[in-house]
């Protein structure tokens, strides 16, 4: 009995110095600072650039569907622009993440940030404090061209004074943060720019760089890493819903759509209330936009996943 007693006080002594050592290092490891390149990204005051710009924050990039609490597609429909104040709340398993302002606030936006700071954010996943940003943004990949006008679009933002909620971790968040993410940055050579057309190339870059559809039709992990078939669906979203398979695969969502008929219904925009799909941003996608990405589509790799109900 003593020897138990013995066997016993120990297991608890060492499981509290594990958990305490875990404890102190994981909360030592909150703001880790990290280092990263400052790109040579600079804002233009080209009305081109800038309507080019406004055109990919608006559309495929969806900025204001993460970044704005506003009645978005009211603003748009009136040819408003959408105050990307953040402060919106996204709840995950690993607690509450909210989105930063992005508008020209020199106090709580980006107005108080250089262009390379605010660029090296957007491709190496780098805050300018050196802290690491979570992975929600696609935009590592993005061309110097298309960088720019999203910046130079930003820098038109009009200021709102508000600021960003602390996040809300769980001790799950807390562990993630400590040990599993970190900043993530261009997978390929980044091009000066892309030219638009309807070719299943551009519609690669649309995917995979801008409106991240991978991101959330490919399953991946609280990390980010990817474990499922490539655009195959099965990620269970905050909502409860469950993306569909978007490969051309007989089980797919999309099988047997034409092209037309994929242009037709994102032309509709959002039809289920609560779907986490942020159709209203890109119903104003254009039909080359839309035609890219419907032949990249056609030349993924065919997945078999079971159907999910519209």
């Amino acid at each position: 009995m003593k020897k138990l007693k013995r066997i016993l006080k120990w297991t608890g002594i060492i499981l509290l110095v594990l958990v305490t050592g875990t404890a102190i290092v994981t909360a030592s490891r909150q703001n880790m600072k990290y280092d990263a390149p400052y790109p040579e990204i600079h804002a233009s005051k080209d009305s081109a650039v800038i309507s080019k710009g406004r055109h990919i924050a608006n559309a495929i990039a969806h900025c204001n569907d993460c970044h704005s609490k506003s009645n978005n597609d009211s603003l748009l429909s009136l040819g408003q622009d959408v105050p990307l104040s953040g402060g919106v709340g996204f709840t995950l398993p690993v607690g509450t993440i909210y989105s930063a302002n992005i508008t020209s606030d020199s106090t709580y936006g980006i107005g108080k940030f250089t262009d390379p700071e605010v660029a090296r954010v957007l491709r190496y996943g780098v805050h300018p404090d050196g802290t690491v940003v979570y992975d929600f943004m696609p935009f590592h990949n993005l061309s110097d061209e298309d960088l720019i006008a999203v910046l130079s679009y930003l820098r038109t933002q009009k200021a709102v004074s508000t600021p960003k909620p602390a996040n809300d971790l769980n001790l799950m968040g807390n562990l993630v943060k400590a040990f599993l993410i970190k900043p993530v940055g261009p997978s390929e050579k980044i091009q000066a720019a892309v030219k638009p057309d309807s070719t299943a190339e551009y519609g690669k870059y649309l995917v995979y760089n801008v409106g991240n559809c991978n991101g959330c039709h490919t399953e991946r992990t609280l990390s980010g890493v990817y474990t499922g078939e490539p655009f195959a669906g099965g990620n269970m979203m905050p909502n409860g819903m469950v993306t569909p398979n978007i490969t051309p695969d007989s089980s797919s969502r999309i099988f047997g759509w034409t092209q037309q008929s994929f242009i037709d219904r994102f032309r509709k925009g959002k039809l289920i209330p609560n779907t986490e799909m942020p159709w209203n941003s890109f119903k104003r996608m254009d039909d080359v936009e839309l035609k890219a990405i419907y032949q990249f589509l056609q030349t993924v790799k065919p997945a078999k996943t079971k159907l999910i109900p519209h």
